[in-house]
Formats: structure tokens, C-alpha cells, sequence
């Protein structure tokens, strides 16, 4: 088991770029981490990376060993999840991530539930609103809201997620209550957007009786961090787009107030992608039924 603990150490290390971030995304320290590679350099016979006090580069047999590595590693996994379905109760680890809002609020309550349900499993989060790589980061399930691009990747439908667009009442005090479309393109208000680099959203979508109309709203401010844009909002600097779940306690508690709701944002999809290899394992199968049976999107 250590010299597949080295070689899990190994690939991620090629993947992530330093021993330190390697060592950390397996919840282990840089010294072992520095430990496992040089062992199975030892057990090698030859260098796997060239070092400077700036980079940690694979050589070229470094390379080599890689795509091995990862062969050996899927073959290790495939077989693991063969044996592992005879069983009704899953185990291993399971590397999820999420957008943050609905990481912290739909995922995350469900976590330790599904651990308490199944304890020979664990769960490994990472939250961002950026897009993230499957593959590259060594993730077995990516939630997403939205329409994901990545044909090469299966994707498993949770719900139709609701957005709303709202403010605080000090802003609409202010500025005035949007009545149409036109109303959110003009100079008189300030629209929070989600924007980092390559983002999809850099407009938005309204249901009108003519049909879908896309707007290209503006703003003076704007974040890569969904929850960001709620605080700015509650604090009445602007109009947001959110999904329902994400502010449903703001407009119970009149934080913020639902506008334009005859002409909404047009629904999202609530879903996650997973590689196709991961079908049959049954930890991924059952922690995806689990969240689609529990999820609670608040509306």
C-alpha cells in the first residue's frame, strides 16, 4: 500500500506542481509527501523530477511514468469499484466540488449525513464558482448550476434551479423599482455580476412573453464569488441575479425583495458531471442518489 500511496502522491504532485500541494490535496504533510517521491525514485532507480528552488518540473522519464501511473491508478480504481459493487455498502474516498453557494447550502448539509449513512466512506470538498477540470484536479464529482459544455463527461440531472432578481430596499428606495427590461439597462442602475476569467455569465436571461431575451446588463462592481455579490446586494449597492435557494432566507426575512417577477430569470439546471468510468463505482453512484433524493433547493 505505500508504494500506491507513492504513486498517488506522485501524479498529483505532476498535476499540481509542488510537492506541498500535492501532499496537501492527499491530507498529507510536505514531508511525507518529499518522502514518498524520493522512495520511489529509490525503488526506481532514476530522477522523476528536476528541481530548482523555484519549480518542480517532471523529466522526461517523469513523464513516462506518469502516463503509467494514471493507468495503473484507473485500473487500481475501476477494480476496486468491480468488487466494491458486490457489496451494498460503499467505501472510499469521494473528491467532490461545487459552486460555492450551492456548496455551502445544498451539498454540505448532506455530507455528513451521507458519511453517518455509509462510514466507510469519506467525502473530500472543494468549493469555487471558477470552472474546474475533473481530470486534471482529481475530482470524481463536479455539482454545477447552469449548462455545462464538456460532452466528454456524464451528466446526471438534480433539478430545475430558480433564479430571481433582487435588492435591498434602501436601493430600490434610491434608485427606483425596475419595471422592464429596458429599466435594468439603463444608467440608473447598477447590476453585481459573476465574472473570472472565461465566465459564462457576462449577461443575462429574462422570460418575457415574446420568449427568452438575453440582456447585457452592466455594473460597477463584480466578483468571482457568488456570495460576495448577495453581501453587496443586502448592503444595497446593486441588483443581483441568484439562484432562489441562495436568498430565499434575505427575502423571508425582507433583506432583499424579489423585482421583476413577471418577466424572471429563465431556470438553470441543478445537475453534476462525473467521469464515464465512474458509472459503476458504487460510492459515486449512491452519493449522487443520495443528494438527489435530499437536496433542497428552497423553492
Amino acid at each position: 500500500m505505500a508504494y500506491l500511496e507513492s504513486l498517488r502522491v506522485f501524479t498529483r504532485v505532476v498535476e499540481l506542481g509542488s510537492i506541498t500541494s500535492g501532499g496537501r490535496d492527499l491530507r498529507l504533510t510536505p514531508a511525507v509527501a518529499s518522502k514518498r517521491i524520493k522512495e520511489l525514485e529509490k525503488h526506481l532507480g532514476v530522477r522523476l523530477f528536476n528541481r530548482t528552488t523555484r519549480s518542480l518540473t517532471p523529466t522526461e522519464v517523469g513523464k513516462v511514468f506518469y502516463d503509467y501511473a494514471c493507468k495503473a491508478l484507473e485500473s487500481i480504481e475501476d477494480a476496486e469499484a468491480a468488487v466494491a459493487s458486490f457489496s451494498d455498502a460503499p467505501r472510499g474516498v469521494i473528491r467532490v466540488t461545487a459552486p460555492l453557494g450551492a456548496g455551502r447550502r445544498i451539498i454540505a448539509p448532506l455530507v455528513p449525513r451521507f458519511v453517518e449513512q455509509f462510514p466507510a466512506t469519506e467525502v473530500h470538498m472543494r468549493l469555487s464558482d471558477r470552472k474546474v477540470d475533473l481530470m486534471s484536479d482529481g475530482l470524481d464529482l463536479a455539482f454545477f448550476i447552469g449548462t455545462p459544455q464538456d460532452s466528454n463527461l456524464k451528466l446526471r440531472k438534480i433539478a430545475d434551479c430558480q433564479r430571481v432578481l433582487c435588492a435591498a430596499p434602501d436601493y430600490l428606495k434610491k434608485h427606483g423599482t425596475p419595471k422592464s427590461q429596458d429599466d435594468l439597462l439603463s444608467d440608473d442602475h447598477n447590476c453585481l455580476l459573476l465574472r473570472y476569467p472565461h465566465s459564462p455569465e457576462y449577461f443575462w436571461v429574462l422570460e418575457t412573453p415574446e420568449g427568452p431575451r438575453k440582456l447585457q446588463v452592466s455594473g460597477k462592481y463584480d466578483a468571482d464569488d457568488g456570495d460576495v455579490l448577495t453581501d453587496w446586494a443586502r448592503a444595497g449597492y446593486g441588483i443581483v441575479n441568484k439562484p432562489r435557494f441562495d436568498v430565499a432566507d434575505y427575502l423571508k426575512r425582507g433583506d432583499l425583495v424579489e423585482i421583476m417577477s413577471d418577466t424572471p430569470p429563465l431556470p438553470t439546471m441543478f445537475g453534476c458531471l462525473y467521469p464515464h468510468r465512474r458509472l459503476q463505482d458504487p460510492k459515486i453512484r449512491h452519493f449522487v442518489d443520495f443528494v438527489i433524493k435530499n437536496a433542497d433547493l428552497g423553492a
